[in-house]
């Protein structure tokens, strides 16, 4: 296995990393009270120096009733979360790394009771959780204005405290996904209908924050094909549908696309080996951060026992470093490799492959 590029200092932009790696969102729920604390500054932290060039922190979410959907998730509102965040962004950059908040709200899936926000019901384009099934509260056109000026404020605020970037959370079927997919939006406005209307929600947003950020402020944008709801979930099936998806994403303001898989090494469509980063890479020119089961030897969430995964944690690195040295994405994101081993990144980087821990969800008990 050759490091090659993936440890090599990058400028992205305005974004300058001191390597392609990056810590990928993971939600630890370790925040009492939404606050970040004195752990997670050393949580974070803790990556920082283990060589992580880019951090991108759990989903926090922003100022609004209906953003959070499970206890002890940060918020990315309010002077005592702030006051929290500014330290975690200062030992981050003590350390060396660099980091973005990325900023959530979990839509109609939240339930009544979880703090903050209260009995309010989940929101949503529909108030679908899943297709099919109305929980929650059905968005009017002035609620998805109030959420967008929550994103808005959540950015700005983010940039003020000394993030380097921030990460707008379209993925996994939470609200900006919930207004993508065809199972949960079903509303008929113009924020409903085809792809091409079920996106104005996001794209609105993203035009909102960069113009609220200035031109320079990096915007990366995460968004998946499969949802928690349902894994074999797709928005586009062909390269075509992709590029036109994407476009006015690229016009409203996005600078790097961060794409979600299950598994990095899939093809995203038949006939070529490019993964969902670098089909995205190829049709916009964009920056793009690959993800999924990066280190990883096993599914963490396994669907049906025969999937389709790595043998051994070598193969997969093996294969994730010639996809970087042939310039397929430009960053890479770890995730749970990087719960089992904060310095996951210097370890490769020296070869100890054989020193790393494998990822038990055991883990999850701690925040270490």
């Amino acid at each position: 296995m050759a490091s090659g590029q993936l440890f090599e200092q990058v400028s992205l932009g305005n974004l300058t990393l001191p390597n392609r790696t990056v810590m990928a969102p993971m939600t630890r729920t370790f925040s009492p009270n939404n606050v970040p604390n004195d752990l997670v500054t050393e949580y974070y932290r803790r990556r920082a120096q283990g060589g992580v060039g880019l951090i991108i922190t759990e989903g926090t979410c922003v100022g609004h009733k209906a953003a959070s959907g499970y206890p002890n998730v940060p918020m990315i509102a309010g002077e005592e979360a702030l006051a929290g965040w500014k330290k975690v962004v200062d030992a981050v950059h003590e350390a060396g790394g660099k980091i973005a908040p990325q900023l959530w709200h979990v839509g109609a899936i939240r339930k009544p009771g979880v703090e903050p926000g209260g009995d309010t019901p989940g929101y949503g384009p529909s108030g679908m959780a899943m297709p099919g099934k109305v929980t929650g509260h059905e968005m009017t056109k002035e609620d998805i204005q109030e959420v967008i000026q929550a994103f808005v404020q959540a950015a700005v605020d983010s940039k003020n405290i000394g993030f380097d970037a921030i990460e707008i959370h379209g993925a996994h079927g939470y609200l900006v996904d919930q207004f993508f997919w065809e199972g949960t939006n079903q509303r008929t406005d113009e924020y409903g209908g085809d792809l091409a209307g079920r996106s104005r929600f996001a794209i609105e947003l993203v035009s909102a924050v960069r113009e609220a950020v200035g031109p320079d402020f990096p915007i990366i944008f995460r968004w998946s094909q499969w949802k928690q709801q349902d894994y074999s979930a797709r928005l586009v099936e062909t390269p075509e549908a992709l590029e036109a998806f994407l476009a006015p994403l690229v016009e409203a303001g996005v600078d790097i696309f961060h794409c979600s898989q299950r598994r990095f090494w899939e093809p995203e469509f038949e006939g070529s080996e490019l993964n969902l980063a670098g089909w995205v890479k190829k049709l916009t020119g964009k920056a793009t951060i690959t993800v999924g089961s990066v280190g990883l030897n096993q599914d963490f969430l396994p669907e049906d026992g025969t999937s389709n995964f790595k043998d051994a944690e070598t193969v997969n690195l093996d294969e994730l470093m010639t996809r970087v040295e042939n310039q397929e994405f430009d960053l890479v994101a770890i995730g749970r490799a990087l719960i089992a081993n904060p310095d996951w990144v210097n370890k490769v980087k020296e070869g100890a492959i054989d020193s790393l821990k494998a990822f038990d969800k055991k883990q999850l008990a701690q925040l270490v």
